[in-house]
């Protein structure tokens, strides 16, 4: 991979595709159940224990004002490492619809997001990507997960976590 590309992992949510940074990706899971946490945003499903490191679950559904979705054992989540570096990394689970593939994007493939005529809050959008005959939305992590918050919900939850 040169300087002049990066590669995305795509994702289907209401029948569009997302794409993350595949550098972010720490793995990709089926679904299960989670420890729920009270006072939490509607989005955030809860928490599970990934091989003892505390993982919020968003649900990018709900995240992005679109219908929910019944989880079924071929719903995904996608985690993510958040922020941090090390023991102050934060991984988070995304619930999604499907996964799709890895993309290799180039950089001259990738535009400016429009202000209009997507389903979501732009905030989240890096830009567009044009890949196969088809457009990718890319998304900002960062934003997307707001970091801050998902600490919060760890702190929280490792008390409940430590009972469970």
């Amino acid at each position: 991979m040169s300087d002049s590309s990066a590669e995305y992992l795509t994702f289907l949510l209401g029948g569009e595709e997302f794409g993350v940074d595949i550098l972010r990706v720490q793995e990709i899971m089926g679904w299960s159940p989670v420890t729920e946490i009270p006072g939490t945003p509607g989005y955030l499903k809860g928490v599970i224990n990934l091989r003892g490191l505390i993982v919020p679950i968003v649900d990018m559904r709900q995240r992005f004002g679109l219908e929910t979705a019944q989880y079924s054992e071929t719903t995904v989540v996608i985690v993510l490492r958040a922020g941090g570096t090390g023991d102050d990394s934060l991984a988070v689970g995304l619930v999604v619809d499907a996964v799709s593939e890895v993309y290799k994007v180039e950089h001259r493939d990738i535009k400016k997001a429009p202000d209009f005529g997507a389903a979501i809050d732009s905030r989240f959008i890096i830009s567009m990507a044009a890949v196969d005959e088809k457009l990718i939305i890319l998304l900002d992590t960062q934003k997307l997960l707001n970091v801050n918050d998902l600490y919060s919900v760890v702190s929280q939850a490792k008390p409940v976590a430590a009972q469970a």
